[in-house]
């Protein structure tokens, strides 16, 4: 019988760690920066890097990645 192996986010790799705590405290300014401009000169790519930081944000959020 194969034992389980849980992954923990203590181990993972240090630059990947890094790069994530980066990722998690920027994301959300560029969300907000990307909104506002969404708000005022609504384009196509603007909708859709707004969807993007969103996706990436709910998912450092729930830890999926």
């Amino acid at each position: 019988m194969k034992r389980r192996k849980f992954i923990t986010k203590y181990s993972y790799t240090p630059w990947y760690r890094t790069c994530r705590r980066v990722c998690e405290q920027l994301i959300l300014p560029f969300t907000i920066f990307q909104l506002v401009r969404t708000l005022f000169i609504p384009t196509v790519f603007d909708v859709l890097l707004l969807a993007i930081f969103i996706a990436i944000a709910v998912s450092i959020y729930f830890e999926i990645v």
